[in-house]
């Protein structure tokens, strides 16, 4: 039996606040927290670990003392399912996230970052 995917771990200094903006992004919401590690993901799939086949992944995010200091090596994509990319990157822009180059070039998706400087891309296509 293979493995399956059922959360992302993500270090920060502010966990309660990077999962209120990751809820924003994703419709997420909070599953279990407290002050070192909250936990989110989607409402339309509780308890992902234990239902068969594949689920949203739940993101965890752990209060960790030293800072962001390089380009992540894993990074998480956004498809916009319910408006243009350009809006969507707008909302985002909005919730605090902010732009960034990571040396991209002129390419079809837009880079951000999160408000603790993680960065993510905002891909052109419409994929449910």
């Amino acid at each position: 039996m293979a493995g399956k995917f059922t959360e992302l771990a993500i270090d920060c200094a502010d966990p309660a606040a990077l999962a209120r903006f990751w809820c924003a992004v994703l419709d997420y919401e909070v599953q279990d927290e407290d002050d070192e590690i909250v936990t989110i993901g989607s409402p339309a799939v509780p308890g992902g670990r234990t239902r068969p086949g594949p689920v949203p992944p739940a993101l965890t995010f752990a209060r960790v003392p030293e800072g962001k200091t390089v380009k992540n090596r894993l990074h998480i994509d956004i498809n916009p399912t319910d408006r243009p990319q350009d809006d969507e990157v707008r909302r985002l822009l909005d919730l605090g996230a902010r732009h960034a180059d990571v040396g991209q070039g002129d390419v079809s998706w837009v880079v951000l970052t999160d408000p603790e400087g993680n960065e993510f891309c905002v891909l052109a296509e419409r994929i449910p």
